[in-house]
């Protein structure tokens, strides 16, 4: 292990050298993050842990130390990196000392066991689970024909056992699994001798199962901004063009920067989680809201009195005001919204992944409900729209807090208390960095949406189509680069570089797949898809046209997302952060005013520039991706998991 976790890890030369590879060298030193947990997280769990210990808190809390009860494959590798998820929130930012170190929970071990079982089939090196049980599905029958195994033989996988990590796990068992011990042996033994080998159909088969519920809980997350513009939409033009400018600066002053904050929470909530302290992550959780609401208020005063600052940004007065009334009414949703963002934290550090889709599949669609029934029955018109976005911000919380209470999740939360108000200064220096990087690729859309209101209202309107649409077509790609961070992840942390190369390379293909589907229905049916959100025919024509532009940019922003999720997978997420704030700053937003600007070609020119800049950092972090040796990838995640056995004072003893 290096002397220092700045110390760069010396392996042996990679498989390719190039210039590239002398500008951005493999031996990179090692961020702190990436060895060992930064001292502010110790500080902050080790300060609350003696709050705790008066003689009423110990005997609360005197289990929750204990270790877990043995679950038999608590040594399995391939979650060595767990990828739980927030959702909503995007991770194309800068890493920070500290933060993004989960614990893996017993969700995740099991999951990880499940794995492990399955390449061990895969490679005829375990028999199958339960092969005269059932006569072989199709799909299976297929899988079997073109899976490659070191023997010559295929075995096929149980898809009945086999739920998406993310969201839910289940025990493996049957005759067909010999006992964790010789599995971990056997597993040991294949990894020495580099027998384990991959398929593109295994890897294709995996990512789907881990992307496809990820795709649906991200696309009802964004269903309720959705129905919003749906509605207004419905209303007319300028109503379209003003809640853009809402949303838009709602998001960079009040939602995005609630993100940021809570990201410090993926850290504090899973390492209390998994060291044992399960009461800290209830106060880590509710120590977040409090601030996060007092920070509130400053901005609900920044609301209440923004109309005279937009009708600086934007020439129309009337879309100006009504602009500020929607922002005066989403004040009331603004406790819902810091609520939601520390409760989906809450649930994720013990890998209650599904309670944040259970709470969207009730939310969602009652927020439809709502936008009809404030909007259209009662004719409240544009503040009905608002009031709905703000019962609904209030409403998820609320949903989510009944399924923690009710049916599970419930044993990290012991009420509120005092000590919530303690302990401030350590998690404000943890958060507040996620909050700037987080900021500064979110700024470039509220700059973008400013230069579209200088054209007018219906290329303002124009712009709020153009925005809702691309967003919802990224809930594809951005899930399928979460799955994929999950498996490269994993596969680098168990050792597998060979693999991982395999994942790798299936996710580029199935980023360039995904990237031309949504490039196709945005091209093919780019008026159709405008006509859903506005009869006015001015803001028909403008959206349709640069649509054209939209659906090139979603061919690179698939890519460039599916890249950056193997770069997080490998440990390098540092590559395609400096990346993205580069493609933005120096690339997108020049040519993107310039070309509006300079060359009159308004919307469609700001459009281009954002196609542009996805186009150079798809293209940097993919040639870098081309040149890189995987082998240090895999010399470093074993660096990082012997610091973390060595530095692991807040890890709980081993069940023996």
């Amino acid at each position: 292990m290096p002397d220092s976790p700045l110390e760069p890890i010396n392996v042996p030369s990679g498989r390719r050298q190039s210039l590239l590879a002398a500008v951005m060298p493999e031996t990179l030193p090692l961020s702190a993050s990436f060895l060992e947990t930064s001292p502010l997280v110790r500080e902050i769990l080790c300060n609350d842990i003696n709050d705790c210990s008066s003689s009423d808190d110990e005997e609360n809390h005197a289990s929750d130390s204990e270790p877990e009860q043995e679950l038999g494959p608590e040594d399995a590798v391939l979650s060595f990196h767990p990828q739980g998820v927030a959702f909503g929130y995007g991770y194309s930012t800068v890493p920070l000392p500290g933060v993004d170190r989960p614990v893996r929970n017993p969700h995740e071990i099991e999951e990880s066991f499940r794995e492990e079982v399955n390449l061990l089939r895969d490679n005829d090196i375990l028999p199958p689970k339960d092969s005269h049980s059932r006569h072989p599905s199709i799909v299976d029958r297929v899988y079997q024909r073109f899976s490659i195994s070191e023997q010559g033989g295929q075995h096929q996988i149980d898809g009945a056992t086999e739920t998406d990590p993310l969201l839910e796990t289940r025990s493996i068992d049957g005759p067909g699994t010999p006992p964790a011990a010789k599995v971990h042996e056997l597993w040991d033994e294949a990894v020495a001798s580099q027998k384990l080998k991959t398929t593109w159909q295994r890897e294709v088969k995996t990512l789907v199962r881990y992307s496809a519920p990820l795709i649906a809980t991200f696309l009802l997350h964004y269903s309720v901004t959705i129905g919003s513009v749906l509605t207004v939409g419905r209303l007319g033009m300028l109503e379209l063009a003003a809640v853009n400018l809402a949303t838009m600066t709602a998001s960079i002053t009040c939602y995005v920067p609630v993100q940021g904050l809570s990201t410090c929470l993926d850290t504090l909530c899973s390492q209390a989680y998994g060291s044992g302290h399960r009461h800290l992550v209830g106060l880590q959780a509710q120590r977040m809201t409090w601030l996060l609401w007092l920070l509130m208020v400053p901005i609900a005063v920044l609301w209440w009195f923004s109309e005279p600052i937009l009708a600086s940004l934007v020439p129309d007065l009337e879309t100006a005001r009504l602009a500020a009334l929607y922002l005066r009414i989403l004040i009331l949703g603004m406790p819902g919204v810091a609520a939601f963002e520390t409760g989906k934290r809450f649930v994720q550090s013990q890998g209650l992944f599904h309670a944040t889709t259970y709470t969207l599949m009730i939310g969602a669609p009652l927020s439809f409900l709502q936008n009809w029934f404030f909007a259209f029955h009662l004719g409240w018109n544009f503040a009905g729209a608002a009031m709905a976005m703000a019962i609904t911000q209030n409403l998820l919380p609320v949903l989510l807090a009944l399924y923690v209470r009710f049916v599970e999740g419930s044993e990290c939360w012991n009420g509120l208390t005092r000590k919530a108000f303690n302990n401030w200064g350590p998690m404000i220096k943890l958060a507040f960095p996620g909050m700037i990087m987080i900021e500064a690729q979110f700024s470039v859309l509220e700059i973008l949406t400013i230069a579209a209101g200088q054209f007018g209202t219906a290329t303002l309107a124009a712009q709020s189509v153009l925005v809702t649409v691309t967003s919802t077509a990224f809930n594809i790609p951005f899930p399928l680069a979460i799955a994929t961070s999950t498996r490269v992840a994993n596969l680098i942390g168990a050792g597998l570089s060979d693999a991982a190369r395999v994942t790798a390379k299936v996710a580029v293909a199935a980023g360039c797949v995904v990237g031309t589907f949504n490039l196709a229905i945005l091209a093919i049916f780019r008026t159709s898809i405008v006509r859903v959100f506005t009869d006015n025919q001015d803001v028909i024509d403008t959206a349709s046209t640069v649509m054209l532009v939209c659906a090139l940019m979603e061919f690179f922003d698939a890519l460039a997302a599916v890249s950056h999720g193997i770069l997080r997978g490998v440990g390098r997420q540092a590559i395609g952060g400096y990346a993205n704030l580069f493609s933005y700053y120096v690339v997108a937003l020049p040519i993107g005013l310039s070309t509006a600007f300079a060359l009159d070609w308004q919307l469609s020119g700001l459009w281009a520039g954002l196609t542009a800049g996805l186009a150079v950092v798809s293209a940097l972090e993919l040639l870098y991706l081309y040149n890189a040796d995987w082998e240090i990838a895999v010399a470093q995640a074993e660096s990082r998991m012997r610091s973390e056995d060595i530095n692991g004072e807040l890890k709980p003893a081993r069940s023996q």
